[in-house]
């Protein structure tokens, strides 16, 4: 039986369908929402912002914040809460990291635009291939 879900999310549509498939398909599980930034970016704008920060904890607590918000609305229609967890760092890795705590890991196919994809490569292809537990991709 799966007791806990980690959902990879970023902001964008795939991540929160990700969500609304974990929150339909595991209604009694233990859900938590992760995001990760400060990652590489094209221009690397977010990790060099975060990290010129006066408190880098702050900022990525705030680059966090809006993707928690989205996901506790999205939560809240399923009549369901969901913990939030921030890493920093590149995303596969950090979700690769937490994945041993939870029974699956559920993340969108893709997200971002074109060049993201192709500078960042392929987060859900890494996780899938290197996570030891279950992963559920979403498109």
């Amino acid at each position: 039986m799966i007791e806990r879900v980690l959902v990879a999310m970023d902001g964008s549509d795939l991540s929160e369908r990700a969500l609304r498939y974990a929150l339909n398909g595991h209604p009694d599980a233990e859900i938590t929402v992760l995001t990760v930034v400060g990652g590489a970016s094209p221009m690397m704008g977010q990790a060099a912002g975060i990290a010129l920060s006066d408190d880098g904890e702050d900022g990525v607590r705030e680059a966090a914040a809006p993707v928690f918000e989205r996901a506790r609305e999205i939560a809240a229609e399923y009549d369901a809460t969901v913990e939030t967890a921030v890493e920093a760092g590149r995303p596969a890795r950090q979700i690769i990291d937490r994945a041993e705590e939870f029974d699956v890991v559920v993340l969108g196919t893709h997200s971002g635009s074109l060049a993201e994809r192709l500078f960042v490569g392929n987060v859900a292809k890494t996780v899938f291939q290197r996570s030891p537990v279950p992963v559920t991709v979403v498109r």
